[in-house]
Order: C-alpha cells, then sequence, then structure tokens
C-alpha cells in the first residue's frame, strides 16, 4: 500500500490552479483522489473529469468539482493507475472496467501520467488478461473472433454470476496471452473485429510513470 500512497501523492504535485484534470479510476487514483481533496480545500482551484462512475461518486464525496467532458475543449493532464506497465511506457488497463472513458481522457489530454507501484512494472505485457470491452450483441460471436488472435477469452462475471456491465452498458472479455510482443499492432487488430467497442492496450500515450517503491522511494520515468 506504501508504494500506491507515494506515487499518488507525488503526482498530485503535478496539478497546477486552473487545470482540468482527467481522473482515472481504480485504488491508486483513489490515492490520488485523497491528496487532490487536500489541495483543493487549501484553495487549489481545478475542475475534474471522472472516467467511471465510481470516481465521480469518489470525487463528489470529497468535494472535488468536476465537469461534465463535454463541456471543456481541452484537458490538461490525466491521472491514471495501470495493471501492468512495460518498458516501453505501454499498458494494459481495464482490471476495473473503465477502459473506454479512460482512452478516451487519455487521447484527449496534453499529458498523461500512470501512477503504480512496483509490481506492476514488466518487461513486456500479457501477464495480465487484457480486458476487451464488446457489445452485447452476439457477443458469442465476438467472443470466437477473439480466440483466433490465440489468446484464451472469457465473458467477466459479476457477483451475481451474470456478465459483467460497464458504466457503458458493455461486457468484458478478458483475453490471456503469454506475451504481448506487438501492442499496437495487436490493438489494431482488436479493434477491427465487429462488435468490439475498445481494448485495454494503451500505446503511445503515457508522458511520465511514477512509481511508488515498498522501501519508500519513488521512481520518476519520463518518455
Amino acid at each position: 500500500m506504501q508504494g500506491k500512497q507515494l506515487a499518488g501523492e507525488k503526482a498530485v504535485e503535478y496539478i497546477q490552479n486552473g487545470m482540468v484534470v482527467g481522473l482515472g479510476t481504480g485504488s491508486t487514483v483513489n490515492v490520488v483522489l485523497n491528496e487532490l481533496a487536500k489541495k483543493v480545500q487549501e484553495g487549489l482551484n481545478i475542475k475534474g473529469v471522472a472516467t467511471s462512475k465510481f470516481t465521480e461518486e469518489r470525487a463528489n464525496e470529497r468535494k472535488i468539482p468536476l465537469v461534465d467532458v463535454a463541456e471543456i475543449e481541452s484537458i490538461d493532464l490525466m491521472i491514471d493507475g495501470a495493471d501492468e506497465v512495460s518498458e516501453q511506457f505501454d499498458l494494459i488497463k481495464g482490471a476495473k472496467g473503465a477502459l473506454l472513458r479512460e482512452k478516451m481522457i487519455a487521447t484527449s489530454s496534453k499529458r498523461f501520467i500512470v501512477v503504480i507501484n512496483e509490481n506492476k512494472c514488466v518487461k513486456k505485457l500479457g501477464a495480465f488478461p487484457l480486458p476487451v470491452e464488446i457489445v452485447p450483441y452476439a457477443w458469442k460471436v465476438t467472443v470466437n473472433q477473439l480466440e483466433q488472435l490465440e489468446c484464451h477469452p472469457s465473458i467477466r462475471m459479476s457477483e451475481s454470476d451474470i456478465p459483467y456491465l460497464t458504466d457503458n452498458g458493455n461486457y468484458i472479455v478478458d483475453c490471456h496471452f503469454d506475451t504481448i510482443i506487438e501492442p499496437s499492432v495487436l490493438a489494431t487488430r482488436i479493434n477491427m473485429i465487429p462488435g468490439v467497442v475498445e481494448n485495454g492496450l494503451f500505446t503511445n500515450l503515457v508522458d511520465t510513470v511514477i512509481i511508488g517503491k515498498e522501501k519508500g522511494e519513488v521512481q520518476v520515468n519520463q518518455k
């Protein structure tokens, strides 16, 4: 937990007065929200853009001002976590099911900062299952086509033993690869499958990776 705390605290240092800030989803971002709430109470003037209903609820609880993304022209900074980060700054995201909105905000941001603890760092992506958001209609057809990419896909289930639904009303397929050699190529192939909405590969988007280490150190990697 200390690694997440340290990384989250460091990320908030990049937020300046007057910024529009994309707020990701997940446990590390919760640390960011806690720290950001303190800064807002001290007088920091920002507008947040939530990437999920979960984040929106947490931000409202902490009285962090939010704005509808449709009302703004640009986003200054996006802060989010990741499930895996490679040495090439490529990511796997989507464990919390918010990958579509996260990618939409990340690609609209002038700067994208990822906050992780050290166990999320890998040489190559693939150990963590790759989430793919798909439409419910004819979902088995989509899953069969994903399987042709030499992976083992499985529909994510909720605690009620029914398919998990994203904030957008879609399903998530978790695709198990051994190693992902060319993330950008794979991302394109996945998105070409009819029924796929978006995938959890984030390539050529990250500017800064902040790594919190359990021994109390913070490592900042710039691309």
